[in-house]
C-alpha cells in the first residue's frame, strides 16, 4: 500500500530526512489533483503551499511588462513546485500552470513553518534542501531572460 510517508520519503527532497521529521512532514501533506491550463497560484498571491509532482507537467511563467506571461521553466514527475512559501514575505514569485493532468502531494507551508520554528534542525534541512532549488529556478529565469531580451557582447555606452 501507498502511504504519503513513504512516498516521501521516497522523493530526492526528503532522502536521508531523519524518521522523526518525516512524521511532522506527512502530518502537513495532502494528495491533490490538477487538470490542464489550471492555474495553480498566479505570481504575487500569498505562497500557502508547495508541492512535489508525482506525474504531470506544469510550467511556471513570468510576466515581463509589454510582452506578457512567459514560460520560464517546466515543472516535471518528480520535481517540487514553489519554494515561496518559506521565506518573507510568502508571495509568489511566478504563475504556475498545468500543462497535462498532474498528480501532486500538496505541503502547507504555514504548518511546516510553525513547526520549523519550533524544531530549528527541521527548518535547517528545509532550508538547506530548498537553498539548490531555489538556485536552479533563479538561474532559469536568468538564462530565459537572456533569451528573451537578447545577449549583448558588448557593453551599450
Amino acid at each position: 500500500m501507498e502511504t504519503l510517508e513513504r512516498i516521501l520519503a521516497e522523493h530526492p527532497l526528503f532522502k536521508g530526512l531523519d524518521p522523526k521529521y518525516l512524521k511532522i512532514v506527512v502530518g502537513c501533506a495532502s494528495n491533490i489533483r490538477f487538470e490542464p491550463e489550471q492555474v495553480i497560484y498566479k505570481e504575487g498571491d500569498p505562497a500557502e503551499k508547495f508541492f512535489l509532482i508525482r506525474e504531470g507537467k506544469i510550467g511556471l511563467e513570468i510576466n515581463i511588462p509589454h510582452r506578457g506571461s512567459i514560460a520560464i521553466q517546466t515543472v516535471n514527475s518528480g520535481d517540487i513546485l514553489g519554494w515561496s512559501w518559506l521565506m518573507p514575505p510568502y508571495k509568489w514569485r511566478f504563475t504556475a500552470r498545468v500543462y497535462e493532468p498532474t498528480r501532486a502531494i500538496a505541503l502547507d507551508g504555514a504548518c511546516l513553518r510553525r513547526k520549523c520554528e519550533e524544531d530549528h534542525a527541521l527548518g535547517y534541512e528545509f532550508y538547506r534542501r530548498f537553498a539548490d532549488i531555489i538556485v536552479q529556478r533563479l538561474q532559469a529565469t536568468r538564462l530565459q531572460l537572456l533569451d528573451v531580451y537578447g545577449h549583448h557582447t558588448e557593453r551599450q555606452k
